[in-house]
């Protein structure tokens, strides 16, 4: 029976290796990284943002994209303070909107602004194909990917149809957020994609009067979770009202107040 389950087991593997699409690079576009969670809410989009704007600002040679790949719940189009539809060019492809230097592709340009998106997986994966395929990005030299929250069809497919730098990781210290962040992290690594490292949200409240730091979702619950996986972390980044704010308003802080400690 062992042979009959190693048969088995060969077979499996069999399926599995024709069933997986080949990984085919978006066209003029040299590196993707893309930020995850694995649970909604942590900050995944407002990190995005700022980490494309960052990349921009640390390097003004090279070219940055971001793509809003959360179809449910685009948020890019506010933080990035963008409205409009993308203009088509000759080939029929979809030109990015620009602000900040950042060229950025999301549904919510595609779409009226309060209309729910209301529908089944297979539109859903429709609808990231043509956002992956049927862009024109000119040359990038980084394409920053907000993926949606969880271990779903749409991480599945982004990681399996376009080879991907490496994936990072935000969640908050909270026992709640650390469960889905270890999920979302081992995901990727079963499906070879390297996990750059893991970025510690809201990891500390000051009061602005007394300067009196509260931990309010924990101290170092995302240090620890990078310590048993053997991942870095690549950043801590304080609960402070000025990060949101500033993407609430569409300047994010990295534009708006690069000097700050946010």
């Amino acid at each position: 029976s062992s042979s009959r389950d190693e048969a088995l087991r060969d077979k499996r593997a069999q399926i599995l290796s024709r069933g997986l699409p080949k990984q085919k690079p978006i066209a003029g576009v040299k590196q993707v990284v893309v930020l995850a969670s694995g649970k909604g809410g942590v900050g995944k989009s407002t990190t995005a943002v700022n980490v494309a704007l960052a990349l921009a600002a640390n390097d003004s040679t090279k070219e940055v994209g971001l793509l809003d790949a959360d179809i449910y719940g685009p948020s890019i189009p506010k933080m990035m303070n963008l409205k409009g539809n993308p203009e088509l060019t000759p080939k029929n492809l979809m030109r990015p909107l620009k602000n900040y230097g950042i060229a950025c592709m999301s549904m919510g340009f595609l779409i009226e602004e309060t209309a729910p998106v209301v529908w089944r997986g297979l539109m859903v994966m429709s609808a990231v194909e043509k956002l992956l395929r049927q862009v024109d990005w000119g040359q990038l030299d980084y394409l920053v990917i907000d993926m949606p929250p969880g271990t779903g069809d749409v991480q599945l497919s982004v990681s399996q149809n376009i080879p991907i730098a490496g994936a990072v990781i935000i969640s908050t210290p909270q026992d709640v957020a650390l469960l889905d962040a270890r999920k979302g992290a081992e995901m990727f690594r079963k499906v070879h994609v390297p996990v750059l490292g893991l970025v510690q949200n809201m990891s500390v409240f000051q009061c602005p009067k007394c300067k009196h730091e509260t931990h309010i979702f924990g101290a170092d619950g995302v240090r620890d979770l990078a310590k048993t996986l053997g991942l870095d972390i690549l950043g801590d980044i304080p609960l402070h009202v000025n990060i949101r704010e500033t993407c609430d308003s569409g300047q994010p802080v990295v534009i708006s107040q690069p000097q700050s400690d946010a």
